[in-house]
């Protein structure tokens, strides 16, 4: 990671636990009064590109880094992160569930970023119903109230579960009801399956990433305010045949990268240069690098931009 070594790695904030606990208790009126005074900006910058942090994976049960089982748990570390991440020059915004979103609120992190309210967090990880993906976090109606400025959403597709099928059912009404609100919603999909001991596993080839685009752009009454949050393939040298698929305009996604953070940068580097291709939504691998130094691999990201 050029230059990373050559400078102090920047120190986590505070985050002050108890004053959080403090307004919860006493003044839980304060999260909806922090959301109305916060200043707001355009989804879209002058630059034309998007680099969004996300922070989600805790309300799908999905604590772990790496070997770290539990390296998302400590909710003040993950805040102090997420305050450092979006302090960053060339960082819009962040994508999290209510919980994360009103303690960010509540520590005004949020003026001038991209809010986007995570909405399917019900297929928790490891569970036999992980596919039948309810919406059990963000509604539209709260994205609008809370004046913030997208959704995101998980359509894991596995052609041998029932519920599969009511997640893509429940997903075009959300695309529906975002879309009657003139608000834009990011649709992350995937063909999965189950390897033999009952694990979901992401087919992340070229052919099954190019039908999982197909499925999730023909969702819903209308297209017009569908993102579409996408991984890079196995082979990166296929993305430009994938991206094909469809002209809505898309994010990458960062996933689970390891300790090869400097091949994680190279796949989203090139497949960045396409046409549909607007920016980066990565949470993990650069909020708990394996260096540790989260403003490096924060900047790193911008970088590619």
């Amino acid at each position: 990671m050029g230059g990373s070594h050559t400078h102090r790695a920047l120190a986590l904030p505070e985050v002050d636990v108890a004053e959080l606990v403090r307004l919860r208790t006493r003044h839980p009126e304060a999260v909806a009064e922090a959301a109305a005074r916060r200043l707001r900006r355009p989804l879209i910058g002058d630059s034309g590109r998007l680099m969004i942090v996300a922070a989600d994976h805790p309300a799908r049960g999905a604590l772990g880094v790496g070997e770290h089982r539990l390296a998302m748990a400590n909710r003040a570390d993950l805040l102090a992160r997420l305050v450092l991440a979006l302090s960053r020059p060339g960082v819009d915004g962040v994508l999290a569930t209510a919980d994360i979103l009103d303690d960010l609120l509540l520590l005004g992190a949020l003026d001038h970023k991209v809010v986007m309210g995570s909405m399917n967090r019900g297929g928790l990880q490891g569970a036999r119903f992980e596919l039948d993906d309810r919406f059990t976090g963000h509604r539209p109606e709260d994205i609008q109230r809370l004046g913030f400025d997208a959704g995101k959403l998980l359509l894991r597709i596995d052609y041998d579960d029932p519920g599969s099928l009511a997640t893509l059912e429940s997903t075009a009404r959300a695309i529906d009801d975002m879309a009657a609100r003139r608000l834009p919603v990011f649709v992350e999909p995937f063909l999965c399956g189950r390897d033999p001991d009952g694990r979901l596993r992401n087919d992340l080839s070229a052919d099954a990433v190019t039908r999982s685009l197909a499925i999730a752009s023909g969702l819903g009454g209308s297209s017009a305010y569908t993102w579409l949050k996408v991984p890079v393939t196995d082979e990166p040298d296929d993305m430009a045949r994938v991206m094909e698929t469809t002209t809505l305009p898309a994010v990458l996604l960062g996933g689970d990268v390891g300790d090869d953070q400097d091949r994680a940068y190279e796949k989203w580097r090139g497949a960045l240069h396409l046409p549909t291709v607007r920016g980066l939504v990565v949470g993990r691998s650069l909020l708990y690098p394996a260096d540790g130094d989260v403003a490096a691999a924060v900047d790193t990201a911008v970088g590619l931009l």
